[in-house]
């Protein structure tokens, strides 16, 4: 799974896979898998922020992403919150 968040081909998973003593993983299986981790991915982009935040940190770098099946380098901004309640960044429901 790490290795396909990080923008590595769908193809050279099921390599990996097989590389790291796997064996018998389909090719369909990788793509699902793949296709999972895009809906979480689409899940966490899109989930409601409730409540106002106090404070608020941003950075960015350049990572290498998927984008429709290709590698490409984008802007990612990280963003650190602090919620009116006091909870930080994730730790919220």
């Amino acid at each position: 799974m790490e290795a396909y968040v990080n923008g590595v081909l769908t193809w050279k998973v099921d390599r990996l896979v097989e590389q790291l003593g796997v064996e018998g993983m389909s090719k369909d299986r990788v793509s699902a898998i793949c296709r999972g981790l895009d809906e979480q991915v689409k899940l966490f982009r899109t989930r409601p922020l409730d409540g106002a935040y106090r404070y608020l940190w941003l950075d960015a770098k350049h990572v290498k992403v998927r984008d429709h099946g290709r590698v490409v380098s984008k802007g990612l901004v990280v963003a650190y919150a602090v919620h009116e309640t006091g909870v930080k960044g994730g730790d919220r429901p």
